[in-house]
């Protein structure tokens, strides 16, 4: 009983996180968007949020927070930067980039997973520029292309755009991460997961 008393907590708090991340990345679009070099998918701050919810809760954890975020986008709740909601996000140029954003939270979460109990602030740098980043672009440049008719070179170089204030954003990410790990140290995903397989017995 007491175990199992462990488990529901411990799964309480998990969706806790989840829901609060959620929140976080919703509330990361209040500040609008910046339309740069003519690209028609804006910049905004929720990908800082996807950065931090990949790098605190974890791989799926963190990708959970991003699909909540946009099942409550898709519902019609203006979430997305610049008040926007509803279906018709999901056919913008924009969406590959919301897409991405589930799997480069998974992807942060996974590299930071592997990181250790002490992962280091260039670590958590790196994985937000891979995850953060790199996968975001991989899936949000296509799908871009795809929908605006320009070519991929052109797309790519629109976007290229995005790159200093995403950096920006993921040495952010890995400074607010790291001071947050250090003082609770259940932040750290690997900590989080060894904490939940203890509680199953595992």
């Amino acid at each position: 009983m007491k175990d199992e008393g462990k488990q529901r907590r411990l799964a309480t708090q998990t969706l806790a996180r989840v829901a609060v991340f959620a929140a976080l990345i919703g509330v990361l679009g209040l500040p609008g968007t910046l339309n740069v070099f003519g690209n028609v998918v804006p910049i905004t701050l929720q990908t800082l949020g996807v950065m931090l919810a990949g790098a605190i809760l974890g791989s799926w954890r963190g990708a959970l927070a991003v699909v909540v975020l946009l099942v409550l986008v898709a519902a019609g709740l203006p979430l997305l930067a610049g008040g926007r909601g509803g279906l018709g996000v999901f056919a913008a140029p924009s969406a590959g980039f919301l897409a991405g954003w589930v799997f480069g939270a998974a992807a942060t979460g996974w590299l930071v997973e592997r990181a250790g109990r002490d992962p280091s602030a260039v670590r958590l740098f790196a994985a937000c520029v891979v995850g953060g980043i790199g996968v975001v672009y991989l899936f949000g440049i296509p799908v871009q292309s795809m929908i605006t008719g320009l070519s991929l070179g052109k797309t790519a170089l629109l976007s290229a755009g995005f790159l200093p204030g995403d950096l920006i954003k993921a040495v952010l990410a890995a400074v607010v991460v790291r001071g947050t790990q250090r003082a609770y140290p259940d932040a750290v995903p690997a900590v989080h997961q060894e904490r939940m397989r203890a509680a199953r017995g595992r």
